[in-house]
């Protein structure tokens, strides 16, 4: 606990009299995108396997996380200690048959999720999500809760007939011109829920498809620039040409 200590301290002294303005000024709201921020770094950092950069992102994960209790801490709600002893706690009663020998099954996959809703008296096993978290992963963590009680297809060819249904429900809608964000909503929702059978993260797999329309896009206008061409002098088709070729040469 030594070093965390000496975080807390650092972090009392910044917010002391003679501490730094801007860490003076900060609230638990006016924080909150930048520990989105460094939430993400350090997801960024394990995607990518790169563990040096990880050490220092969960150290500035870990700096915010001390800096919401300690300002919490000032207003006498609560320590960090508080918030350690509560997750020690926590881990310790859902998982009764490691820490206490207790022969149970309510922790075992399916019953998760009735445990935690018994736990935290909720009226749903979906409830806890956050509405607040990326709707994609938003999508596939609601998916993945009803899954746990045994509200799931069996397997991955259901799914994906499924999806071949309800994109020929927004065709209908879309025709119709009724109920057409509604269908595409139920289209994504069903494929959040294949990438949940594949293993995949729905979110990664946006984000990679969106950099590889980025890459080829900036492809065309950079060739197009050496040419002093307008991207908007030209055809579809002749975009569709060179965005073709790029994707060839892409995928060699």
């Amino acid at each position: 606990m030594a070093d965390l200590n000496k975080l807390i301290n650092i972090v009392r002294e910044l917010r002391s009299p003679g501490g730094c303005e801007w860490d003076k000024e900060q609230t638990s709201e006016s924080l909150v995108p930048y520990l989105l921020e460094e939430t993400y770094e350090v997801i960024e950092a394990i995607e990518k396997n790169d563990y040096i950069a990880l050490k220092e992102e969960l150290g500035d994960l870990l700096l915010h996380i001390v800096f919401q209790a300690e300002l919490l801490s000032e207003n006498q709600e609560y320590t960090i200690n508080e918030s350690i002893n509560n997750v020690v706690d926590k881990l310790i009663k859902r998982h009764p048959q490691i820490f206490n020998n207790e022969e149970t099954k309510d922790w075992e996959k399916g019953h998760w999720e009735l445990a935690k809703q018994k736990e935290k008296n909720r009226d749903s096993v979906l409830e806890g999500v956050p509405i607040s978290f990326p709707a994609l992963l938003r999508a596939r963590r609601i998916q993945e809760k009803a899954a746990g009680v045994g509200f799931d297809w069996d397997d991955k060819k259901q799914v994906l007939s499924k999806i071949d249904e309800e994109i020929q429900e927004l065709k209908d809608a879309i025709i119709s011109e009724k109920g057409i964000n509604e269908e595409l909503g139920d289209v994504l929702f069903t494929i959040v829920n294949l990438s949940r059978h594949l293993n995949l993260n729905p979110e990664k797999s946006l984000r990679l498809s969106i950099e590889k329309f980025s890459q080829r896009f900036k492809k065309i206008e950079k060739d197009l620039k050496s040419k002093n061409i307008n991207m908007k002098d030209l055809s579809l088709k002749q975009l569709d040409v060179m965005w073709n070729k790029n994707k060839e040469l892409s995928n060699e």
